[in-house]
């Protein structure tokens, strides 16, 4: 009796967990560059003397879909969408480099350009931007400014965006949403910053759209709130069968 249980428990405490995943993902529907994370069930056996044959269930988090979202055109000069496999190399705030797919860059008061609210990394450090003045970005990054009252032909290059392509196998994300390598198989642990990659290319002028699929993530919440629902009605099965049990054994 007590197996079904343990397996009933677990298995709705871990549809919860599944069901705030597919929540987060629900919520970045919209979310420039957001690449929706996985989740699977697993098996764990309980380990201890007589509890052999228990087992309960876990949610994992393998990893996360980066499939590319839908490029939107926006024309906006300082949007960016990078067209294929590649990041955006930011700065995280301690120090070390994170990596994004949101090319939604802003200039702040002090001409930092920004992504997400992360200083944007260029080829020596993180992009300053002259202020009042037009840009442009070239599909390898590059950025072009026209200052204010400017003739055309003085358009000049005032930095280049880092772009980098380490393979989406070694990338994590973090809680903060930025992505990081992670160590590889050996163990080994990742370098605190990656070259850039010049095969890298933008599409200027547009967006990259979240890759999740707002119709597939709300079936998934019903069929996680049905999950949990089944798995109460387990334990609510295996109260009434040891209800009985009980009154069965006071009779003899």
């Amino acid at each position: 009796m007590d197996r079904m249980i343990y397996t009933a428990l677990s298995g709705a405490q871990q549809t919860l967990e599944r069901q705030a995943v597919v929540a987060n993902n629900l919520s970045n529907v919209s979310t420039t560059g957001f690449k929706s994370q996985l989740s699977a069930f697993r098996a764990v056996p309980i380990q201890g003397d007589g509890l052999a044959t228990r087992s309960v269930v876990a949610d994992t988090t393998p990893g996360a879909d980066y499939s590319e979202g839908m490029i939107e055109e926006t024309g906006r000069s300082l949007d960016v969408a990078i067209d294929g496999d590649g990041w955006l190399a930011v700065d995280d705030g301690n120090g070390r480099e994170a990596y994004t797919r949101d090319g939604r860059l802003r200039v702040d008061a002090t001409g930092l350009l920004m992504s997400g609210g992360k200083p944007v990394m260029g080829e020596g450090g993180p992009v300053v931007l002259p202020l009042n003045a037009s840009f442009s970005v070239a599909s390898d990054g590059t950025i072009s400014a026209l200052g204010l009252g400017d003739q055309p032909n003085t358009l000049a290059e005032v930095g280049r965006l880092k772009l980098v392509n380490p393979g989406n196998e070694m990338m994590k994300r973090g809680d903060d949403g930025l992505f990081r390598m992670q160590a590889d198989a050996n163990g080994n642990p990742a370098p605190p910053r990656l070259p850039g990659d010049d095969g890298v290319s933008l599409v200027s002028g547009a967006l990259e759209s979240s890759n999740v699929n707002a119709t597939e993530a709300m079936v998934a919440m019903i069929d996680n709130a049905r999950r949990f629902e089944m798995n109460m009605r387990m334990v609510d099965t295996a109260d009434e069968n040891e209800q009985r049990a009980n009154q069965l054994l006071s009779l003899t």
